[in-house]
């Protein structure tokens, strides 16, 4: 069983796009929606995710914070197309950008579409107390508020926040 220990962040400013050492495209979606995972009836999301000339199909465990269950499969990216096909909501486009800094890979994801001007760095870590630095540009802490996961955004997207939530207001 794979667990994931990630941290998430709202980024401030642009200082890691010169520390980012590759990058890679990604379309994804999901399978279930929100509203089945907020009424209980799913307690995974299934995600189709293709990043560059790779796809994967990745179950995730429905629990709020930094630690969840995760399952990720390596598949034809001809499969992805057709399952993304298939998703449900919207389907979230973004740039990975991968940025080392103080021992540990950040990745910052620059989010384009409807979720665009949204830019979110998750660090992963080894266990749940793991210390780190954290860079200048890792602005607020947005690990608890699920409405910054891809699962969130694909059913309402950045566009459709109002002026508070944008500003981080909860």
């Amino acid at each position: 069983m794979g667990i994931e220990i990630e941290r998430k962040f709202l980024v401030v400013g642009d200082a890691w796009r010169e520390a980012a050492h590759k990058v890679a495209p990604m379309a994804q979606g999901y399978l279930n929606d929100l509203a089945a995972m907020d009424k209980g009836a799913m307690k995974a999301s299934v995600r189709v995710r293709i990043a560059g000339d790779e796809a994967f199909l990745n179950l995730k465990s429905r629990e709020l914070g930094h630690t969840r269950q995760e399952f990720d499969y390596p598949i034809p990216v001809i499969d992805a197309r057709a399952l993304l096909a298939l998703c449900v909501g919207g389907l979230v486009d973004k740039r990975r950008h991968y940025v080392e800094h103080a021992g540990f890979l950040w990745e910052v994801d620059e989010f384009l579409g409807d979720n665009a001007g949204l830019v979110v760095a998750e660090i992963e870590l080894p266990s749940a107390d793991t210390a780190f630095e954290r860079p200048a540009w890792a602005g607020r802490e947005v690990t608890d508020s699920s409405r910054y996961y891809n699962l969130a955004l694909s059913t309402r997207p950045f566009a459709q926040w109002s002026p508070a939530e944008r500003a981080g207001e909860d």
